[in-house]
């Protein structure tokens, strides 16, 4: 699992047939410390994740063990949204300071 960003949306009218209807994110990761890295993921949605918002991905084999991604063609899924996130004691990100 990793943290990450929402960043943009993928539109794609040409997909496997299995993805029609699944929203794809495109989602940066995070540090722990909540700063963006260099690297960028395709995600598929399973929770209604927006823009701004810092979720919970999973990738590889985990990322199809979703409701909405069992047996699906994908490699990452963001499957939580954050509210909190507290590290040794320190809180370092509250949804509503984002917000």
């Amino acid at each position: 699992m990793f943290l990450a960003k929402v960043v943009g949306t993928v539109v794609s009218t040409q997909k496997d047939p299995k993805l029609a209807g699944l929203k794809l994110l495109l989602v940066q990761n995070l540090t722990l410390e909540m700063q963006p890295t260099s690297s960028f993921v395709v995600a598929a949605d399973a929770v209604g994740a927006g823009k701004g918002e810092v979720v919970v991905c999973a990738a590889g084999s985990s990322a199809r063990m979703t409701e909405n991604t069992k047996n699906l063609p994908v490699d990452a899924v963001i499957m939580a949204i954050v509210d909190s996130l507290d590290v040794n004691g320190n809180i370092v990100y509250k949804k509503s300071d984002d917000v």
